[in-house]
């Protein structure tokens, strides 16, 4: 019987090689190569998960590999052991001590964007 509002898994011996989409939470394992969009879930790379793409997810947590870069809405969390070779947008970034980083970082806050692709102001007014 399944667990209700447990995350989708991709299993160990599992290669995926295009685009990932989805509406739940999903913890990766095994190969994935393309772009992995999960937006408004949270997305575990677990420690035996060897990543070749674009991360988008409201929450990422890493404790694999990855190459590509990562945007998420909320928090991305690198821990111990991993390693991450990419750019990384989000609110929030967490790295712990051993984890392995090269790329850029841009902690920012959202931006909408307006129908003509240009960046709205915030809302309140402030700037």
């Amino acid at each position: 019987m399944a667990v209700e509002n447990a995350p989708a898994r991709i299993g160990k011996t599992i290669v995926i090689c295009g685009e990932v989409k989805g509406s739940e939470d999903l913890i990766v394992d095994g190969r994935v190569e393309g772009t992995v969009s999960l937006s408004e879930s949270r997305l575990t790379i677990g420690p035996t998960a060897i990543v070749a793409a674009n991360l988008s997810a409201k929450d990422i947590l890493i404790l694999g590999q990855v190459q590509g870069n990562l945007v998420a809405s909320g928090r991305v969390e690198l821990r111990t052991g991993c390693q991450v070779e990419g750019d990384i947008r989000a609110l929030r970034l967490a790295v712990e001590d051993n984890a392995v980083f090269r790329g850029k970082v841009d902690l920012t806050q959202a931006v909408s964007r307006g129908p003509n692709g240009a960046s709205a102001p915030p809302a309140d007014g402030s700037f």
